[in-house]
This record gives C-alpha cells, sequence and structure tokens, in this order.
C-alpha cells in the first residue's frame, strides 16, 4: 500500500531548501529517535548532495537507549555525526552548539585562507514535522522565535536565527516526501505522531504498535494493560484492553476507536516506556529484501 502526502507548502519548501543550499556551511538534520530511519527524509538526501551534515536523534528520552546507542554507531560508521537529544537537557543543548562549532570552523577555515571576510557559521536545520525542531531552536537561542505546536506542519516559512555569536541557524518548514512507498515507514510515522492522525485509520496504526509490542516489548504490553502473551488475535488484544480500561459502550460492547486512541497516546506519552519502533539490524534487512 502507498500512503500519499504532500501539502502545498512543502513542495514550495523544497524548492527553497533546494535555492538556499549554497548559503549555509553545513546541515543539521533532525530524526525521531524512536524512528531514525523512517524519519530522514530521502527525497532531502537527493538535494543535500555532498554537504557536510550532522544528525540530532531527537525525543532522547522516549526512545529506547540501547538501541539509540545502536543508532549512533551507524551514523559514525557512515562518517556522520550523530548526537542523541533531549531539549530540556542543557548539556544535550551544548553538545549540539560545540559540534556546530567545530564544522563550521572546518569550512570558515578554508573560507579565511581564501582571503574571505570572518563571519559566523552557517548551517540549516532541517526535520520532518513534529520532530521538535521548534523547541530545539528557540533552546538554541535562548529565547522564543520559533512556533511550537503538538500538530505536524507548525514551521511553514524560512527564517535566519543568530546562535550567540557562534553561528546562524537556518529554520526551514517540516518537509515529508510525496509518499511513502513502504507502509510500515507510514506505519511507523503515524505511531508517532509525525503525520497527521487522518492519514490512516486509527485502528489500524494501534493495531501496529500492539503487534511490534509483542514481538519486541511484550513486557510493556503486560505491565500497562495486564496483556497476555497468549493473546494472538487482533480483536481479543482490543476487547481485552478495552475492558482493563472501561472503554464500554452501553451493551456492554467495547469501543475499539477509544481502544486505539488510548495505545497511540500510551505510546506517544511514554506510559508504555521507552520505545524504539526500528533498529539498524532490522532496517538493513528491509532494504536488501
Amino acid at each position: 500500500m502507498t500512503i500519499q502526502w504532500f501539502p502545498g507548502h512543502m513542495a514550495k519548501a523544497k524548492r527553497e531548501v533546494e535555492e538556499k543550499l549554497k548559503l549555509v556551511d553545513f546541515i543539521i538534520e533532525l530524526v525521531d529517535a524512536r524512528a531514525p530511519y523512517s524519519s530522514q527524509n530521502p527525497m532531502l538526501h537527493q538535494v543535500l548532495n555532498q554537504k557536510t551534515k550532522m544528525v540530532l536523534l531527537m525525543k532522547k528520552d522516549l526512545a529506547d537507549a540501547h538501541v539509540t546507542e545502536q543508532w549512533v554507531q551507524w551514523y559514525e560508521e557512515k562518517g556522520i555525526i550523530a548526537i542523541p537529544v533531549d531539549v530540556q537537557q542543557q548539556k544535550d543543548i551544548q553538545s549540539v552548539v560545540q559540534q556546530a562549532k567545530e564544522l563550521g570552523n572546518e569550512k570558515l577555515e578554508k573560507l579565511r585562507k581564501k582571503g574571505v571576510r570572518p563571519r559566523p557559521a552557517r548551517a540549516m536545520i532541517l526535520g520532518i514535522p513534529n520532530v521538535g525542531k521548534s523547541t530545539l531552536i528557540n533552546r538554541l537561542a535562548k529565547k522564543k522565535i520559533a512556533k511550537i505546536g503538538d500538530k505536524p506542519g507548525v514551521t511553514q516559512a524560512q527564517q535566519w536565527i543568530k546562535v550567540k555569536k557562534d553561528f546562524e541557524l537556518l529554520d526551514t518548514p517540516g518537509i515529508l516526501w510525496p509518499k511513502f512507498e513502504d507502509e510500515i515507514v507510514g506505519y511507523r510515522l503515524a505511531s508517532i505522531g509525525t503525520i497527521k492522525d487522518n492519514i490512516l485509520p486509527i485502528p489500524d496504526v494501534a493495531a501496529f504498535i500492539i503487534r511490534f509490542l509483542q514481538a519486541h516489548y511484550s513486557s510493556a504490553l503486560k505491565e500497562r494493560y495486564g496483556l497476555p502473551s497468549s493473546i494472538e488475535e487482533m480483536g481479543e488484544a482490543f476487547e481485552h484492553i478495552g475492558e482493563k480500561r472501561g472503554c464500554l459502550e452501553s451493551g456492554g460492547n467495547v469501543n475499539f476507536d477509544k481502544v486505539a486512541d488510548i495505545i497511540i497516546r500510551d505510546l506517544r506519552s511514554n506510559k508504555l516506556g521507552a520505545i524504539t519502533l526500528e533498529t539498524p539490524e532490522v532496517v538493513e534487512q528491509q532494504e536488501t529484501e
């Protein structure tokens, strides 16, 4: 199943990214630590070409720390600097600033040797919607500059932001690619709230979450919902969770839509624990299939 998604402002943003690339020294790409591969934009990889890049694994506090370490190593093996980030941790913000300064200095030193007048390093900050870009920018700038929202697509225009005297950031709107050829990518992004909830049926997304947790985090299901590992039928799993959480209609029937909503909200709010929906090993297996 191919999942279509490409609002007009995202097409415009892609064109603007292409136009402004020549103005920046390096790229800061944000991905969601719970799905680092699925939340990378393959369309932008074609646009960015050989620009120096650092990757920030955002929302690390919601992700499985052990798997995040695997992802950092995976990026490093590809020659890409990767930093796990919780925007509420000042040490993480400082790590981003320090690494950005080092990347910028490499570029600026080359310019100095060419006789170019010294200036702050310039970076373009990119990421798909709802990855935490606006919050990060506000923390880097130490003031409220970027709009923040809990729905995808809040930022819809580019703007330059100064981060002290160290470097300047070119903010861009979150850009999704035109369609998801691999439906599992769509389900991962829907699970963590990257794409809007009306793109995929909520019960289907919840079912995807349950199946994944049964395979990889079965203890989370047992602790949160008392769901036995012996339950295989999805309808039975929904019935069990619905009865536990009181999602009953008149007549005692379980409301599956309410159950689905609870499952998705519990995953996104970390009530199921720190969960990562993909590992480097799984992704590489999928690429070879």
